[in-house]
């Protein structure tokens, strides 16, 4: 194994060798359970002290890429990750992303709704009982008196990822992770002061009826609805705004 790149000396060390350490992991050149060189070997091949090999090798710990071991036969190996594991990874790269960058409100409503309409025709073929009860319990906690608008927002999460989970691939779960748990939250975020949680409570209920059926193509229908009626929150939210500016001082 050879260092990518000379270290940035204006750069924190660790990272930049975790980084390097990353990218052998993803690339496949440190395979899957494969020993990681000792700390004195990387400390020669990157040519810094051993205390900051230890924190690069932390940081890929935290990350779940490695995991350590003592003894005569210990050392940092590489770790086999799980869709599940890098689940929340997603989540957060998706929530930085449309943090940091200048994406549209309906942009962003347009993907997300895009995304999630690609796992509709599955999970009406596949989606579980589970799948299903989770739907059902969610659309009743939303009509719950008191129910907070955090809690809702929740409430909204579960179902959605319920109906992406229901699709049976686990490939599109990790994909949708940022699309449901990260675009989510945001929109309800700027629209809850003005959405109709009795009509959500209509789309959602709509929705598991239809998997239920196995009528993907009506579940598809609202999905669009619901996609249509978001970005029309925003709209009347605008509106709003823009009245309030423009009404003369009392």
């Amino acid at each position: 194994m050879t260092a990518e790149y000379e270290l940035d000396p204006d750069s924190d060390y660790s990272v930049q060798i975790a980084e390097s350490l990353r990218n052998s992991i993803v690339d496949g050149r440190l395979l899957v359970d494969q020993r990681l060189p000792s700390e004195a070997e990387l400390s020669d091949l990157f040519s810094v002290s051993r205390p900051t090999i230890r924190e690069a090798l932390k940081r890929l710990a935290a990350q779940n890429l490695i995991r350590t071991r003592r003894g005569a036969t210990g050392g940092a190996f590489v770790n086999r990750q799980s869709y599940k594991q890098a689940y929340r990874q997603q989540i957060t790269t998706a929530t930085l992303l449309l943090g940091m960058n200048d994406v549209t409100f309906e942009t962003a409503v347009e993907a997300r709704y895009t995304l999630e309409r690609s796992c509709v025709e599955l999970s009406a073929q596949r989606r579980k009982p589970d799948h299903l009860a989770t739907m059902r319990a969610e659309i009743h906690r939303q009509g719950q008196p008191g129910l907070s608008d955090e809690s809702f927002c929740d409430s909204d999460v579960a179902f959605h990822r319920a109906l992406v989970d229901g699709a049976g691939n686990p490939i599109l779960s990790f994909q949708l992770a940022g699309a449901v748990e990260a675009m989510q939250p945001l929109m309800n975020m700027i629209t809850f002061t003005a959405r109709n949680r009795a009509e959500i409570i209509k789309f959602h209920t709509t929705i598991a009826n239809a998997l239920e059926a196995g009528d993907s193509g009506l579940a598809d229908q609202m999905l669009v609805a619901l996609s249509q009626y978001t970005v029309s929150l925003a709209d009347k939210i605008r509106q709003s705004k823009a009245q309030r500016k423009s009404a003369p001082p009392e």
